[in-house]
This record gives C-alpha cells, sequence and structure tokens, in this order.
C-alpha cells in the first residue's frame, strides 16, 4: 500500500552551492519540501533566494551539490524538470505590444502547447485571473497589478505542478497583492506545489512553511506560528504623541530588546522574566521623563516582522547555523 511518505517530495535540495568570482550566493542548501505545500522563502536583498530559484529552476548550474525536482537532477535532468515547472522571475517580461490573449497565446506556442489546448487554458486562465474582460488590451497599458496577474497566467499556461515566483508582488498595491494571493491559494487547492520568495511578512503568513535565508544559508525553518513561538520575551503596544521620538527612548533600555511601529503603535518586546509589571513601570516613567506620555499599553502577540528581526543573525554572527539558531531561541 502506498502511504503519504511514499511519495517522491516536490524539491529535494542536496548540499547545493553556487559560487561567483566575489561571492557564495547559496551556500550548503539542504532541505526537502514536499508536495502541495506553499512554502516561502524570505530573507534581506543579496541572501540569495533568487540564486537558489534558478538552480532549482534549472536557469544556473550548481558549483556543487544537487537537488531533485519529482526526482529528477538539476544537474542533468533539466529536461524532464521543465514541463513539469513554471518560473515567474523579478525580471519576467511581456509583450506590451501584444494584447493580454496574444501574450497568452505567445507563450503558449513557446511551450510547446497545442492551440487547441492553449485556447481552452487561456479562457480558463483569464476567467481565474479575472483579466476576461481586458483579453484585447495590449500589455503594456495594464495596470502594475494586471500585469503581475498576466504574468502568471502566462507561466501557469503549460500546467505546471510545481510553480516558483521570485518576489512575485513587489512594488505592486496592497489591494492587488491581495488578489494575486488569493489566485496563488486557489491554485495550491487544486494541487500545485508554490514556492515563493517574498520580502512580506503578510505574505510569508499564508504559507504552509518558510524559511529564513541568509549570506546563502538557510537558517530557520519552521511553520508562521512555529517561527513565530520561538520569539523569546513579552510584546507591548504603546501608544504615545511622537512615537519616532519615543522610539529612542525606548530603545535606550536595557530590557527592551527591539521597537517597531505598526502604524503610529509602537510594538516593543521586553525580556521574558516574571518583571514585565515593573517593565512597563519603568517604560511609563521613562517616556513620562522625555516628555511623552503613554496615551495607552495593551499586551501585544509577535508577529513575522518581529521575528525577522530578533531572530536572523546580523553582522559576525549572520553566518550561524540552524542549529545554532535554535539552541539560542530555544
Amino acid at each position: 500500500m502506498t502511504t503519504g511518505h511514499d511519495i517522491e517530495p516536490a524539491l529535494d535540495i542536496r548540499d547545493l552551492h553556487k559560487e561567483f568570482a566575489s561571492a557564495v550566493a547559496v551556500d550548503g542548501v539542504t532541505m526537502t519540501i514536499p508536495r502541495g505545500e506553499v512554502f516561502g522563502l524570505v530573507g534581506p536583498d543579496g541572501a540569495g533566494k533568487s540564486t537558489l530559484i534558478r538552480l532549482l529552476t534549472t536557469v544556473m548550474v550548481p558549483t556543487s551539490g544537487d537537488a531533485l525536482v519529482f526526482g529528477n537532477s538539476v544537474r542533468t535532468q533539466s529536461d524532464a524538470i521543465k514541463p513539469r515547472i513554471g518560473y515567474m522571475s523579478q525580471a519576467f517580461s511581456l509583450y506590451g505590444d501584444l494584447t493580454v490573449r496574444e501574450n497568452l497565446n505567445f507563450f503558449a506556442e513557446l511551450r510547446g502547447v497545442s492551440r487547441a489546448d492553449a485556447a481552452k487554458r487561456a479562457t480558463k486562465l483569464l476567467e481565474f485571473s479575472t483579466l476576461t474582460e481586458f483579453a484585447g488590451r495590449q500589455a503594456q497599458f495594464l495596470s502594475g497589478g494586471m500585469k503581475q496577474k498576466l504574468a502568471l497566467a502566462v507561466t501557469l499556461i503549460s500546467e505546471p505542478d510545481l510553480l516558483f515566483l521570485d518576489e512575485p508582488t513587489t512594488g505592486v498595491d496592497p489591494v492587488s497583492r491581495r488578489e494575486f494571493w488569493r489566485i496563488i491559494s486557489d491554485l495550491n487547492r487544486q494541487g500545485i506545489t508554490v514556492f515563493v520568495a517574498t520580502p512580506y511578512m503578510d505574505e510569508a503568513e499564508r504559507c504552509t512553511e518558510i524559511a529564513f535565508m541568509n549570506h546563502g544559508r538557510i537558517i530557520l525553518r519552521d511553520t508562521p506560528e512555529g517561527v513565530k513561538s520561538r520569539v523569546r520575551g513579552d510584546v507591548l503596544e504603546i501608544g504615545v504623541a511622537d512615537y519616532r521620538a519615543a522610539m529612542l527612548v525606548l530603545r535606550a533600555l536595557p530590557f527592551v530588546r527591539s521597537v517597531d511601529a505598526a502604524g503610529e503603535i509602537l510594538r516593543v518586546l521586553v525580556d521574558a522574566t516574571d518583571r514585565k509589571s515593573e517593565f512597563e513601570d519603568r517604560i511609563r516613567a521613562a517616556l513620562t521623563d522625555a516628555g511623552f506620555p503613554v496615551t495607552m499599553m495593551r499586551d501585544g502577540v509577535a508577529d513575522l516582522e518581529m521575528a525577522f528581526a530578533t531572530l536572523i543573525p546580523t553582522g559576525e554572527s549572520a553566518g550561524s547555523s540552524a542549529e545554532e539558531l535554535a539552541a539560542v531561541t530555544g
């Protein structure tokens, strides 16, 4: 009898490296990603996210190591991989002088989709991405969000089993981002595995699992809830009249681990001890003495933005392994 454990994973990455003349972009990445996930890759600019995706999509050849995509090696079996994947890169370009439907038809032909199948799939994708009424509009006259949806539709015209998206909503307005992610969720429910790099923590929240990448290494992987649970300390949400100036006061307090702003509310992470009420009193006193009386203080919870800021090593410690990070965060 076949069980879930007998099914070949979507990705099996084995000590993957990519070196350039002046830098190591991917440094020993090893992880397995099951089928059916929405897997999120997050990290700062230059972390190696785009290079990793290019390796997994066979756009680049690894310096060493390997990765299996549905059991096929990116080093030696790219011809077996390409028909099963879709790749929407940061630099994905549509043809501006072609209409929406003409772009779909062109890329369908490029990927070997028959005309009959292309016509059926294009109609389905236009409806799915809410672009039907714009099918005759030239791509150059679409809004940013509509261009991204068309780019995704073009990527899906070959009906891939695994979809790679490299920061697909960067520069897109919040409403269009939400619509784009509705489409991604619908695709995932249809059985497509999604591997997405994103700089947005609200998008990472939507993923089944996320991995933090820094300096070419995966240093933390967990579910969104699991990542947030690793943050050690208590979170306070504080209202003050001049929150920007108040941040400087709070950061000078020895028990404050991090301070960030959510709108005009300050989110403050303090040491995890049984002295929380004392810390609250000291915060009120420090802000009042500095001329910023507290208008509101309440308990909060850690989010991925805070987890990212407090768990990801920087500077000399940026190369810490996942095991070292786990020891620090418990």
